[in-house]
């Protein structure tokens, strides 16, 4: 077995005798190796390796890092921390998903129920807005008696509220008729993240 650089023994023999709990090696600059019980000067910044006193590497000290290098390392540890966020909130909600149904039925109960509301809201609203184009059409009846005279101020506050509402209705059917598309959209969705969990195989695959 070869033996050790002089340097190397020196060291460990001085380190042994000496009393303190670390031997540090480290280059400077100019590619000088320090064996030193404390960390030197001139390694500052520089890569550095704690030795046992047997000469084996306890521990690695990194070299400072540029600007460039700390500003790569910070936002690769923001990467990693949001990819760990999503990984969790994804676990919570397949597990909320797991939790909330038992079975593909259950999934397709909840739409018929969920379809169910919006289209009864859908059929109020729309009883909302006949009403509306009914009082719009008294009252511009009434508005043509009034083609060669002045029109009464509660006529005009009438004809222009009866305008907003019925665009408000109009505009709450619409979006009313969107939340159809939208919960069947959900549980497609909620259907296929339980047959990825579930290992559950789709009807159409299942029958081939």
């Amino acid at each position: 077995m070869p033996k050790a650089p002089a340097l190397i023994v020196a060291a460990l023999l001085l380190f042994a005798a000496a009393p303190a709990s670390a031997l540090y090696k480290c280059k400077d600059e100019k590619g000088k190796t320090y064996y030193t019980d404390r960390p030197p000067a001139a390694c500052l910044g520089k890569e550095m390796d704690e030795l046992s006193k047997q000469g084996t590497v306890v521990k690695k000290r990194e070299a400072a890092l540029t600007p460039e290098q700390q500003a790569a390392r910070e936002a690769e540890d923001k990467r990693k921390k949001e990819e760990e966020a999503l990984a969790r909130e994804e676990k919570r909600k397949n597990q909320a998903l797991l939790n909330t149904y038992s079975s593909e039925k259950d999934i397709e109960d909840g739409r018929q129920r969920a379809l169910k509301q919006a289209e009864q809201a859908s059929k109020e609203i729309q009883k909302r807005i006949d009403e509306a184009r009914e009082r719009a059409k008294k009252l511009a009846a009434e508005k043509e008696f009034y083609a060669k005279k002045p029109m009464p101020k509660k006529l005009q506050d009438d004809l222009k509220n009866s305008e907003m509402d019925l665009k408000v209705q109009q505009d709450a059917l619409a979006a009313k008729q969107k939340e159809l598309g939208e919960i069947n959209a959900k549980y497609d969705e909620d259907k296929r993240r339980y047959q990825e969990l579930t290992g559950a195989k789709p009807k159409s695959a299942a029958k081939k």
